[in-house]
């Protein structure tokens, strides 16, 4: 297996477990946040779609999503159209809300934006430096991997608070 070929399987294994974490979710059950301060899965959908649209976008050399498309507008949030809710606040990620419809749609465009580009790369491509502000400078293979690592947690994240029961008041 190619390694292109590779990570388009688990880039698909994140978009289907993003769609089966929407699945049946409505709005409350979104916004929702475990304990009290945890992410809502809202935001964690949202900031994931974010990261790999932003990462990809930046490696690949293309508009965001997010921008390009016009998603900025459409979720219309209080925030700068290039926040990914990197070090958000307990107040942003109040401020994250979007139906589920929102989301998908968000991330399926993310996706799809993901898909033509790993579809347009050869094994070289993978040791291409993409960011020289770390050292050792980050690879875009490097890049992928801790990308989709950083999705798969927060995808996690929210399919265990969809699972999670609203507290009871007594």
């Amino acid at each position: 297996m190619k390694p292109n070929e590779l990570l388009l399987d688990a880039f698909g294994r994140l978009r289907e477990t993003v769609a089966d974490t929407l699945d049946g979710c409505d709005g409350t059950a979104l916004l929702r946040r475990p304990a009290g301060t945890g992410n809502s899965m809202a935001w964690l959908i949202w900031h994931l779609s974010r990261v790999e649209d932003a990462q990809l976008a930046a490696a690949a050399g293309l508009e965001q999503v997010w921008i390009a498309e016009g998603f900025a507008d459409r979720f219309d949030l209080p925030l700068a159209a290039k926040d990914t809710g990197y070090r958000h606040t307990s107040d942003q990620v109040d401020a994250v809300k979007a139906s589920p419809e929102l989301l998908a749609e968000y991330y399926e465009a993310v996706h799809k934006q993901t898909v033509q580009f790993l579809e347009s790369l050869g094994d070289k491509d993978f040791d291409r430096i993409v960011d020289t502000r770390w050292d050792p400078p980050v690879t875009l293979g490097a890049r992928l991997v801790s990308t989709l690592a950083d999705c798969l947690q927060h995808v996690g994240q929210a399919a265990f608070a969809k699972g999670l029961k609203p507290a009871v008041e007594v």
